[in-house]
């Protein structure tokens, strides 16, 4: 349903027509129509408080994909995840890119640390036609299991157990339509569900390996 193209520091998800977007994305947030949703790969040392990152990403997409939905991240754009799910002929597709270096747990904050970049950005789109009010309920749905799949990391904060980063991003896409409900009882719930969870759980897991591994340097440096 999603083809995906990395051209570095670009990645692109094509959508298979227009469709209805709604997320809170730096750019193309709200609800839009759009075939395209991009990651932009940023260094953290770029992203200084007084760096206008919104104004720069804006112009960015502007050269690069008028019209599409826009994310960025620090972590290194060529490790996405993604999966797939089909329950009872609707099929759910999620695309993900993954870090927890600022990872917090719900309710609290840590102290901002310049070291600390890290996101998830996850997109999820569907096959059939949502009304609007179903479609907040499908982002919903992503969202949880993005929560779900982060806190069975196990990750422990100085805060409690990480329940996701500071600067997470979802973006859910369908076609408008009739479905009226897309909750956890639904058909669309479960394949949204499904497939947003398997995709962070996957990028959760390499990211682990990759901080697991980084640590392991460090200690014989």
């Amino acid at each position: 349903m999603i083809t995906v193209t990395l051209d570095r520091p670009w990645l692109a998800a094509q959508l298979p027509r227009p469709m209805r977007a709604i997320s809170w994305a730096p750019v193309g947030g709200g609800t839009t129509t759009t075939d395209r949703v991009l990651w932009r790969e940023v260094r953290n040392a770029d992203l200084t408080p007084e760096f206008d990152a919104q104004g720069w990403f804006a112009g960015q997409m502007a050269q690069r994909a008028p019209g599409a939905v826009g994310m960025m991240t620090s972590r290194d754009i060529g490790r996405w995840s993604e999966a797939r799910a089909e329950v009872e002929g609707i099929r759910a597709h999620a695309v993900a890119t993954l870090g927890l270096s600022n990872a917090e747990a719900v309710g609290s904050r840590l102290p901002w640390h310049p070291a600390d970049y890290g996101t998830i950005n996850l997109l999820v789109a569907l096959d059939c036609g949502l009304t609007e009010p179903a479609q907040l309920e499908a982002i919903s749905i992503a969202v949880q299991a993005r929560t779900v799949a982060v806190m069975g990391a196990g990750l422990q904060l100085a805060t409690g157990l990480a329940t996701g980063t500071g600067t997470d991003c979802v973006v859910l896409a369908c076609d408008p339509g009739p479905v009226p409900h897309a909750g956890l009882h639904t058909a669309v719930g479960e394949a949204v569900g499904a497939a947003a969870r398997a995709a962070i759980a996957a990028g959760v897991a390499d990211w682990l390996a990759w901080a697991e591994e980084k640590r392991r340097r460090k200690g014989q440096g």
